[in-house]
Formats: C-alpha cells, structure tokens, sequence
C-alpha cells in the first residue's frame, strides 16, 4: 500500500528505519538539560509480532490489521530521557488478554526536558499526530469505537485532545494519574474530560502532587484515597522514588488488573473517608449490583453508569504495598455486653491450618461501641484465607495514661464480601482486654443459636 503521507514530516521519525527490531527512544539527563526537538515514533505490535516491533507511518501501516481493537500507548514527561519501566511489561500484558495491535507513541524526544512547561506544551502537537494517523486508519475501514487510548501522566491528557477532535467517539480512554500541574482548573477544552470518549476511566494514586485531583472520567479510581500509596517512600529520603513513586503506582495497579491472579475491586463513594468507615460495601457479591473492577476491565460497568443515568462516579478502595496489590474485603459485625459506651479501635488477625497469617486494623479513627447494637467494621486483608483456624483481636482507646478498659462481645461475626458462599464465621460471649491479644478459635455461625 502506497499513500501520500498526511502526517508532518517535522514531527515523524524517519530514523531507526533499518532497525529489525525498533525500540524506545533512550536519551539521558545531557538531552534533557539541552532539551529535545518533539520527534513523534509510532511502534506497532501485533500478538504475531509480539516481541519485535514495526515502525509504522502514514504510508506503510505494516501489520496493522484496522479491524481489530487497536491500543495507544502514550508516556508522559521524561525527566531523565529515560524509557518507561513499565512500557514494555504493558505491552506483552495487554497482548496475552486479547489478540489486538498495541502501538506505543514514543514522543521521548520532546518528552524529555529539565523544565516540565516545554513538555507540556508539545502535548497538543502530539494529539495533532496521532489524530491524523488515526484518519488514516478510518480511510482503510477501521472503527473509532475499536480504538482505546491508555494515557499515563501527560499521556492522559494527550489522550483526551486526540478525543475531543473525534468529538468524542473514540471508543474507550484510560487515563493513568493524569498529570496536575499546568493543568488543574483548566477548562476542559485544555485537559482530559469525561466527553472524550464513549467511556473514560482514570487512576488518580498522587492528587496532592504531580496527579489531577478532580474527577477527569465517567469512573474515576482513587486507591488509597489518591495519596500516599503503601510502600512508597514517604520522606525525601527515598531519594527519586519518593518523587515517582506514588505517580507511577497507577501504572502497576493497571498491570495488576492484566493478570489473573488479582481483580482489584472498588467502592463507588462520595469520600475516601466514608469507603474506610464500611458505609460505602453496597454493591458486589452480597448484593445485586456487581462492583466496578480496576483497570483492564474497568468497562465492563459501563453498562451499569448507562442504566443509573450516571456521568461521574468516584470510586475508593485499598492496595497492598506490593504487587499485586489486591486486598480482600471482609465485614466484622460486632454486638457487645458492655453497659457503658466504649469508643476505641479493633485490630484482627486470621491464621489458617498452613499458618499462613494476615492482619487488618479495622477502623481508622474510634468506633462507638454500645450495648446490643450491632457495629459492621471494614476489614482490609492483603491475603485471601479460604479457611481461617484461628482469629485474634485486640482492642484499644490509645489512651497511654488511665485505666485499661475491657470490652465484652456478645457476638462477632466474620463475613467474606468476595466469597459470600464462605461460611460466615463466629464467636460468642467472648472479652477483650484492651492492648491483649485474645486468641480463639470460631465456629460456623449457622450452628449456634443466639
């Protein structure tokens, strides 16, 4: 196939051209200090092509085969010239769950600079080529609805202007903690929006530093509460981790929902605060409405936001420190003897016949606990038991001076919301006495009566 190049000379690459197998763009710190002039590569690979990739351009579309699902992958900012980490993993995990092409928009040279405003200001020249590509994929029969955008930083926001001039009709956009500065408060001709495509999707894991804090999709996920993510350096200290680290999380948290050992659920809620305090568990398993899942498969409630008329929703929900990140959501009902009101916190434990073991603190901030009503903690477990031998609880108020308090339980009852079909588990007339551990065994909460 020979056509006339309708994309701009200035901004393709013709280098490389002879290379068997292209590959990223490697700069380092000297180019980022001189700075780069944007030079645009589009590398398509195919799951026949899997581990080689072709350069593709406006007159040879290589293997492109525009009737399949087609994927862009567009980095954002490169301070160190350096390629992304995580590109090559994505691409082979997004080949191994569906026969598609994956083309990786390598914009590097023009990505990489010491002062972020030149990057992004190259970001709409960017969308403009790819726009372009895609019009030439639209001339020999492929579909806007086949075509999914997966944005990370800058990238999302890329993302979002290649949309708006489709008006919206791409057929899908992940946006991955889309970049915050130069863009928060802008209206949204001038960043990513929910209206860029039939379905938007976005990670925020760094709202209070380099991501966007606001709603940016039709769902938009906030693990963790959207900061401070779990095994990331906390303190300058960490060195260039504690800069990236919580930006760069959305990225593993996609790749987590690309293998099958770990389907992150999350909670529609107004607030990350009413998620942590269990008043937010009203969809999945235990109920009729399925649970939006993270990442890959993230669409599949799209249907559910069509049917409830619905065009934001947040959703919250807990990781991990490392990968895969998954946490298992358990309830713990609560129902004590205690004649006066006590306020403190539970920490649980679960221990299976293996002795594998793993540990929740159950409320973040004090739970009222008063005599017969029934108190349901949100218990977060990094480990899914199947079936537990031993649970341990221990109560405290965190008073350091004063008397020890004892709090006795009429009942406790363990319930799975991810495997309701789990015996629900319990233990009766049962006291703890605060900063003890109280170990026991439970039983099968079917085979007592109260």
């Amino acid at each position: 196939m020979t056509q006339r190049s309708i994309l701009p000379s200035s901004l393709l690459s013709q280098t490389d051209t002879d290379e068997a197998c292209p590959s990223f763009t490697k700069l380092n710190f000297h180019n980022a200090v001189v700075g780069t002039e944007l030079d645009v590569r589009l590398m398509l690979y195919t799951w026949r092509d899997r581990n080689c990739a072709q350069l593709i351009s406006s007159t040879d579309l290589g293997h492109l085969n525009v009737t399949k699902k087609t994927t862009f992958v567009v980095h954002g900012f490169r301070l160190t010239g350096s390629p992304p980490v995580w590109m090559e993993v994505l691409v082979q995990s997004l080949l191994s769950v569906e026969d598609m092409n994956v083309i990786v928009v390598d914009w590097n040279r023009g990505a990489t600079t010491v002062l972020y405003f030149r990057a992004s200001s190259k970001t709409k020249k960017v969308a403009t080529v790819l726009k372009e590509f895609i019009d030439l994929m639209l001339v020999e029969g492929a579909s806007l609805e086949n075509i999914y955008m997966i944005g990370v930083s800058l990238g999302a926001h890329i993302a979002g202007f290649v949309g708006k001039m489709f008006d919206g009709q791409l057929g899908r956009i992940t946006g991955l903690d889309p970049a915050g500065p130069l863009y928060n408060g802008k209206p949204p001709e001038d960043r990513l929006d929910p209206k860029d495509a039939q379905f938007v999707d976005v990670i925020h894991s760094d709202t209070d530093a380099l991501g966007y804090k606001e709603p940016l999709g039709n769902i938009d996920f906030y693990p963790n509460g959207g900061v401070d993510q779990p095994g990331c350096p906390q303190t300058i200290l960490g060195g260039y981790e504690f800069f990236k680290c919580d930006h760069q999380r959305s990225v593993y948290l996609y790749l987590s929902s690309l293998r099958e050992n770990c389907s992150i659920i999350a909670y529609p809620c107004d607030s990350y605060r009413k998620y942590r305090n269990g008043q937010c568990v009203t969809c999945g398993a235990l109920h009729k409405e399925s649970c939006p899942l993270l990442g890959y498969y993230a669409d599949n409630w799209k249907e559910h936001l069509k049917k409830k008329n619905l065009s934001i929703t947040k959703a919250f929900f807990d990781t991990a420190e490392k990968e895969p990140y998954c946490m298992y959501h358990y309830f713990v009902d609560i129902i004590i003897w205690n004649k006066n009101v006590r306020r403190g916190s539970i920490t649980i434990k679960l221990k299976d016949k293996a002795g594998n073991t793993t540990e929740s603190k159950l409320n973040h901030e004090p739970t009222t606990f008063q005599k017969y009503q029934q108190v349901s903690l949100l218990a977060r477990f990094n480990k899914d038991l199947d079936k537990v031998a031993l649970i341990s609880l221990m109560f405290s108020t965190d008073n350091i001076i004063g008397p020890k308090y004892k709090l006795r339980i009429l009942r406790m009852k363990l319930r799975s919301l991810a495997h309701p079909e789990r015996p629900q588990l319990c233990r009766y007339d049962l006291i703890l006495l605060e900063n003890v551990e109280t170990s026991f065994q439970p039983i099968h909460c079917s085979k007592l009566q109260l």
